[in-house]
């Protein structure tokens, strides 16, 4: 019963640490890693984090860029900033959606570029999950 709990909140902690609310699941991870199976912990993490990612490509999917302004208080200068450096680069910056600070903006700009879903997960997949591994196979 413990380990599901465990790994419940292990997924809401990954879940919320890719969105735009500040919240960390690597120290919870961590943890975690004492106790449970390092590979079922990886996925659950990689998982959570990764539908959080996309659940900010989501919002910004639906979004107009006064929205993001006006309930994000991201300037609209910064948008548009984000948006030709997603032009520029394409669609390997999703790959770098793990990174602290930048990776829920990054997210959320490809959604209002309206690149393609398929890429996006499977490239946002992969960053999320070596970054995990890392943690626990390196740190932990």
């Amino acid at each position: 019963m413990t380990m599901t709990i465990d790994l419940w909140s292990l997924f809401g902690s990954s879940f919320l640490a890719a969105t735009f609310l500040p919240f960390a699941s690597e120290v919870h991870l961590a943890y975690l890693a004492k106790s449970q199976n390092l590979y079922i912990l990886l996925l659950v993490a990689t998982v959570g984090n990764t539908l959080g990612g996309l659940t900010n490509f989501g919002f910004g999917y639906l979004a107009k860029i006064e929205w993001a302004h006006r309930y994000l208080r991201i300037k609209e200068n910064d948008i548009l900033k984000a948006k030709a450096l997603v032009h520029r680069f394409g669609l390997i910056l999703a790959f770098f959606t793990f990174l602290p600070v930048v990776g829920d903006p990054i997210a959320f700009v490809l959604g209002l570029n309206r690149e393609r879903i398929i890429p996006v997960t499977l490239l946002m997949s992969a960053g999320k999950l070596l970054r995990y591994a890392f943690i626990l196979f390196v740190i932990a």
